[in-house]
């Protein structure tokens, strides 16, 4: 039995492929998810694209496409062209990576003394 994960859940957590969650039913009908045992990561970055064709948001990281949560997209308020810093599993292959910040293409940075 598969049952669906919250996409704002899988945002907030940053959850990865492998990672193990505890999933409680509760009496009404309810889904809480609780993040168990977390896979091991490494971080990569990329720069984030939205295939108007699909309607999807993917990060492309060293020529490769990995998939990303829409929700993720909205929360950290990305655009096409925007660097990603994401989680990916440290062992094996992965075809959805976590958001684990968006920086703006075009971002001022200052600094005062």
């Amino acid at each position: 039995v598969h049952y669906p994960v919250s996409p704002n859940y899988a945002s907030k957590s940053k959850l990865v492929e492998g990672d193990f969650l505890k999933l409680t039913l509760t009496h009404q009908g309810k889904l809480l998810y609780k993040q168990i045992g977390p896979v091991k990561r490494r971080h990569d970055k990329g720069e984030l694209h939205f295939d108007s064709d699909t309607q999807k948001w993917s990060v492309i990281c060293s020529g490769k496409a990995y998939r990303i949560l829409t929700a993720s997209v909205t929360f950290h308020h990305g655009s096409s062209g925007d660097t990603v810093h994401i989680l990916l599993p440290s062992q094996g292959e992965s075809v959805w990576a976590a958001v684990d910040a968006i920086i703006p293409r075009h971002a001022a940075f200052s600094m005062q003394s």
